[in-house]
This record gives C-alpha cells, sequence and structure tokens, in this order.
C-alpha cells in the first residue's frame, strides 16, 4: 500500500522546479530560498508551511558517474553510498564510532549455527512509500539484491530467506562470520520493491528523507519523509549538488551557494578555520592507494613493483599535500585497527636502494636521458588516476617528481574516464585511486573486493595461491582474535609482492556554514544526512 504524500510535500516538489531556475542565475542559497519564497504560485497560495520550508543545499565531489554513482539504487555499483549517505536508506545494522556493529533496522540478530542467522526487525518502521517494513518486504529487497549485485552475492552468500512477521532467517551456503558486517554495507539499504526503481535511479527507502529529483552528475532532491520512524527530520528540502572540482565547491561555500561540503580540497581548509564555519572531521580507513598492473610488460617486473613502492616519498606528500590531513600508510590499514600499522612489514622511501633495485634487474640509462632502459624499452610508467578525489592528481605529481629522479618517465593521466580506461588492462601500468579498505569494521572486505580471482576490483589481474589459501580461511573463521592474524599475513603476502602499494589515510571532514548543526563525519565515511540535520534560519 502506497501512501499519499501530504500536500505540503507535494508543493515542495513543485517548488524544486523553480528553485532550480532559481540556482541558475548565481544566486547565493539564502537569495535563492528568498526568491522561493516570493513565488507563492509555486508553492500555492494555501501553503504558507511550504513557503517557509527550511532548505540545506550540500555540495559533494564524489556523487557522480566517474565513482560510479550514478544514481542512488543501492542494487546498482556503488549507488548505496548515495543512497544512505543523503538519507534515503537505511540498513539494518550500522556501525558505531568505533566501528562496531549496532541494531538500526534490525532489533536483534543470532547466529543460530554456522549457516543460520535469525534477525528480529523493529516493528515501527514504513518506508516513505507508507509500505510497513516487515519480513517480507526486506526478503524481496534482499533477494533482489543477490539478482542485480555480484559483489553483494558474492560477500553474503545467501542460498535461503525465509520470512515471517518481523523475523527473518537467512542461510547461507557456506559460513558467512562477517554476515552482519557486510549487511551493514551501503549495497544492504532496504528500499521498497514493490515500489520499484524509476529510469532515473531512484528508489524509496526508510531514511528520513525521500528523494523526489535525480540528474547524474547534477543534482538529488530530497524531501521529507513525513512518516520517518526515528524522530522527525528537521528540514523540508535537501538538495545534494555535484560540484566536483574543488575550486568551485570552495567558492560555492565562501558564497554562500550551499550550506555545506564534502571533498573540499584539503589546501581550501585554512579558509573555513574561522567562526563562519564547522568543520566535522575524523580518522577513517580511506586509503590512496596504487594497484600495479600485472599484465603490464612494465610493472609484472617485480624490481619495478620494488622500486615503485620504495620511490613514493609519503610522509612528504601527507605533510605537503594533504596539510597534514591524515598520515602515511604502510599496510591496507590504519594503526587504529589490530591488523593495522605496525603488524606488517612494508617497503620506505630510499631512492638510492630503488636505484640499486632497478640497476641490479638491468634497468640502466645507457642514453644518459635521465630514463632508464632496458631491452630497448624505456622506463616508462604509464600513470592512471581520476581529478574527482582531489589530491590523487597532487600525488601523481609528487610521484612524478620522486621517481623521475630514480629513473622512471611517468607519465600522468588523470582523467574522470578512469572506469573504462582501467578495463582495458595495455593502456595502463599503475592505477591510483581512493577506497574505505575497512569501513565494516572486518578485514575481510578489502581482500574482497580487490585482491582476490573473482574480486570484482582486482583490476590489476593480481593473483596469488597464498592469499587465496588465506582468504579462504578467513571466510569461514568467526573468531575475531584469528582473523586479525590472518588480516596480517594477507597483507604482508600482497606488500611482499609489492602488488600494491598504500600511500595515505586521509581525515575525512565536512565543512558546513555556521548554524548548520548535526552534520557528523564518521569513521566508515558512509553516515552523512540524519533526521538531525537542521540549519538555523
Amino acid at each position: 500500500m502506497k501512501k499519499k504524500r501530504t500536500a505540503a510535500a507535494l508543493l515542495l516538489c513543485i517548488a524544486l522546479a523553480a528553485s532550480s531556475l532559481a540556482g541558475c542565475s548565481g544566486g547565493t542559497a539564502g537569495e535563492n530560498q528568498g526568491q522561493n519564497a516570493e513565488q507563492g504560485s509555486s508553492y500555492g497560495a494555501d501553503s504558507g508551511e511550504a513557503a517557509g520550508a527550511k532548505t540545506f543545499v550540500f555540495g559533494d565531489t564524489t556523487f557522480n558517474a566517474e565513482n560510479e554513482e550514478s544514481d542512488i539504487n543501492p542494487h546498482n555499483a556503488c549507488g548505496g553510498w548515495a543512497c544512505i549517505r543523503y538519507g534515503v536508506g537505511e540498513t539494518l545494522v550500522r556501525l558505531s564510532d568505533t566501528m562496531e556493529i549496532e541494531p538500526w533496522l534490525a532489533e536483534s540478530w543470532e547466529n543460530v549455527d554456522e549457516l543460520t542467522w535469525t534477525i528480529t526487525l523493529r516493528d515501527d518502521v514504513n518506508f516513505s512509500t507508507g509500505r510497513h517494513m516487515d519480513g517480507e518486504a526486506v526478503k524481496e529487497c534482499l533477494e533482489a539484491l543477490m539478482e542485480n549485485h555480484a559483489r553483494a552475492a558474492g560477500d553474503l552468500n545467501i542460498a535461503e530467506i525465509t520470512a515471517d512477521g518481523q523475523t527473518l532467517t537467512i542461510r547461507t551456503s557456506k559460513p558467512v562470520p562477517a554476515l552482519m558486517n557486510y549487511l551493514a554495507e551501503p549495497y544492504g539499504c532496504i528500499i521498497d520493491m514493490e515500489a520499484g526503481v524509476t529510469e532515473d535511479g531512484i528508489v524509496c527507502g526508510t531514511g528520513p528523507y525521500e528523494a523526489v529529483s535525480l540528474v547524474t552528475d547534477t543534482s538529488l532532491e530530497l524531501v521529507k519523509n513525513e512518516d520517518y520512524w526515528d524522530g522527525e527530520p528537521k528540514l523540508d528540502q535537501i538538495t545534494v549538488r555535484t560540484i566536483s572540482d574543488g575550486d568551485t565547491l570552495t567558492m560555492a561555500l565562501q558564497s554562500g551557494e550551499i550550506d555545506a561540503a564534502y571533498g573540499m580540497p584539503y589546501a581550501s581548509y585554512p579558509l573555513f578555520e574561522n567562526d563562519s564555519y564547522t568543520i566535522s572531521g575524523c580518522a577513517t580507513s580511506r586509503v590512496f592507494f596504487a594497484t600495479m598492473n600485472f599484465d603490464s610488460e612494465i610493472t609484472s617486473d617485480p624490481a619495478v613493483r620494488k622500486a615503485i613502492a620504495m620511490g613514493i616519498d609519503k610522509e612528504s606528500f601527507v605533510e605537503t599535500l594533504l596539510g597534514g590531513n591524515g598520515y602515511a600508510a604502510e599496510g591496507a590499514y590504519p594503526d587504529s585497527y589490530a591488523y593495522g600499522g605496525d603488524a606488517v612489514e612494508t617497503e620506505t622511501y630510499d631512492p638510492e636502494g630503488a636505484m640499486e633495485v632497478l640497476e641490479e634487474a638491468g634497468w640502466t640509462d645507457t642514453d644518459g636521458d635521465g630514463v632508464r632502459e632496458k631491452d630497448g624499452q624505456k622506463l616508462t610508467l604509464r600513470w592512471l588516476t581520476y581529478p574527482s578525489r582531489q589530491e590523487l592528481p597532487l600525488l601523481a605529481e609528487a610521484a612524478q617528481a620522486t621517481l623521475g629522479d630514480i629513473g622512471f618517465d611517468v607519465q600522468i593521466n588523470s582523467t574522470a574516464d578512469h572506469n573504462s580506461i582501467r578495463a582495458d588492462r595495455s593502456a595502463w601500468d599503475i592505477y591510483v585511486s581512493a577506497f574505505v579498505t575497512a569501513p565494516l569494521g572486518d578485514p575481510e572486505y578489502f581482500f574482497n573486493y580487490c585482491c582476490l580471482d573473482g574480486s570484482v576490483q582486482n583490476v590489476g589481474n593480481y593473483q596469488s595461491d597464498r592469499l587465496q589459501e588465506l582468504a579462504e580461511e578467513l571466510s569461514g573463521t568467526f573468531d575475531t582474535d584469528r582473523r586479525a592474524g590472518l588480516a596480517v599475513e594477507m597483507q604482508q603476502t600482497i606488500l611482499d609482492d609489492n602488488a600494491y602499494v598504500f600511500c595515505s589515510f586521509l581525515r575525512m571532514s565536512i565543512i558546513s556554514r555556521a548554524g548548520v548543526t548535526g552534520l557528523v563525519s564518521h569513521p566508515c565515511d558512509y553516515y552523512e544526512i540524519t533526521a538531525d540535520l537542521d540549519i538555523d534560519g
């Protein structure tokens, strides 16, 4: 059963067209709100509530097809990140500030045996359509997820789901110790499958806001979910604007065109370190890291990979180009994790040692042009990255300089089209991206996503029999201490092969103008817009 949207919400939806037109005039957010308020005909003569609506504009550099977020459908690529970040979808469990799973749409859960999980759902939750969220609705959603999202299907290994009222029973095809952690992943947002997915990728969730308009790479329009189960949302209307250029995002917040921003260039932070703005930041497991292409004649050479790992000055990058908003990485996980930091051994910045490695492997500069060669082949490194993570191009330029000093010719391709280019392994040698390695508070996520034979993001075609063996053991191990130990062994395996170079973990921040409350950064980098978000005036 679908509810009828309230008159105020309907009028707000109509007003979106007027606000979009006002935004094209280049006025500030406050000016646009004033223009909208004056356009009484857009809201309707009897809608004083809509005319006085509380609105909010959020700028984000990452909500775009470049980051596989073309819409908010959690069953489509990385659309779940947008779904959960912007308050449309919620998962059965969520991550606490200490990265422990805790109830959300689920009240409780029990691991009955190695293959069986029983989940008790809250009984006071409706979708934004008005449909009650019961076991059958969740079953429909998870079954659709299995059919449409290959990575989710591989993570969850669900063989059967049964529903009885507010009780959901999941039976897996093999032991999945991290099942509940995986159900906190954004692809696990529970959406109303009866309502379906619109052509532009809009879904109906259980969150504090419902989407009414979406234009890929441009904007998402949200209105208050009048039937939200966890307190009344404080805003009536939210616009999420895609602003992929860092300078443009900076100017938009300075001018008042937007009220808050995610993905602000670290170089712009000093502009907002005053009483007119609030910066909410926290350490995360988001890391800038390099993936080696094992199909490349250059990076398939172990000596070249080792020299690259020794030739990137991580400390200088963090201090100079990140402005200290992070720290140099050693392995795949931050120091705060039991299986991170000092638990592994990795290459350190050693340009002299890197040159010796290359010399011993036969890479020498015989013609004196500063670029080494071997058997007539130049040591050219095609570096693929993308610009929407503002500091990735800066990392490329820093590495171009330091690797150039030891005899590499680093050719940078920083492009929004990186996804299609990386699919052609003849077109690049090293791919450098940003990735949250442990957003679920468990080590299995990164390896399953990036490093194994069947991983959807094993873009460099890395293969290790030892890693496969350890991954198989990890996937069936329930003991947390043993899982941590396996994670260390697995990291050491990929580090010994120099299959990946982990450069720097990031401190992720949201910057908002004074008067904005309830917009807080989170260690997993998932949760942003909530019912607590509010703005003065």
